[in-house]
């Protein structure tokens, strides 16, 4: 199954950060993606199948919140 994201997805992982926070902005997408902790500002950068494996879900999608905009 292809998991599709996009810039602005707010994400929930498996394990926790050590600041406690599990929710993650991502922002950049490609081979690599890169996210953002949405309790601490510490960025990372997975390779897509690593970060695919550690998503739990979607809490709140991007395109989601464009669409009400128009």
């Amino acid at each position: 199954m292809v998991k599709v994201f996009n810039l602005g997805d707010i994400v929930e992982t498996r394990k926790e950060h050590p600041c406690g926070s599990k929710t993650w902005e991502v922002i950049r997408l490609g081979a690599d993606i890169k996210i953002k902790c949405t309790g601490c500002g510490r960025i990372v950068m997975l390779p897509r199948a690593k970060f695919e494996k550690s998503v739990k879900r979607i809490i709140k999608s991007a395109v989601e919140e464009n669409s009400d905009l128009t």
